[in-house]
């Protein structure tokens, strides 16, 4: 079965129903203050899971002086990795796409969160990935 969008008269316009989720970071879970520090999108019709991050690091230092860079940054390029697929992965490398993004979206209590999923189409699953970030995080 397939995730196109049909239009009126039964014809695809080409756009796919794509998901996505921001990463958060949150140095102290006790204030709950967070910054966005990433886009997680997956498209199902086009087998694209995908992410692209962005640390501002003198945000997250204003929310928590002694927040740890170096293990934040650690822990977006393992998103990354797992993203990509492939040795990067670890032991997600045999997963498709869809299981590699339903497990990154699962709660997690770590300083890197997901947040909630959204839904949209697209017609270009990675221009989408870029577009999110540009407006949801830096």
């Amino acid at each position: 079965m397939t995730e196109r969008h049909i239009i009126k008269g039964g014809r695809s316009d080409g756009r796919d129903v794509f998901e996505y989720a921001l990463l958060r970071v949150v140095p102290r879970v006790e204030r709950g203050e967070c910054i966005n520090a990433g886009v997680l999108v997956y498209c199902r019709a086009r087998s694209y899971v995908g992410v692209r991050t962005h640390l501002d690091e003198a945000r997250l230092l204003v929310l928590d002086p002694d927040a740890d860079v170096a293990g934040v940054r650690a822990a977006l390029r393992a998103v990354e990795g797992v993203c990509a697929g492939g040795t990067a992965a670890g032991q997600a490398a045999g997963d498709d796409p869809g299981r590699r993004f339903r497990w990154l979206i699962a709660p997690r209590s770590t300083v890197v969160q997901p947040g909630p999923v959204h839904t949209g189409l697209t017609t270009d699953p990675a221009a989408e990935t870029e577009r999110l970030l540009e407006l949801l995080v830096r």
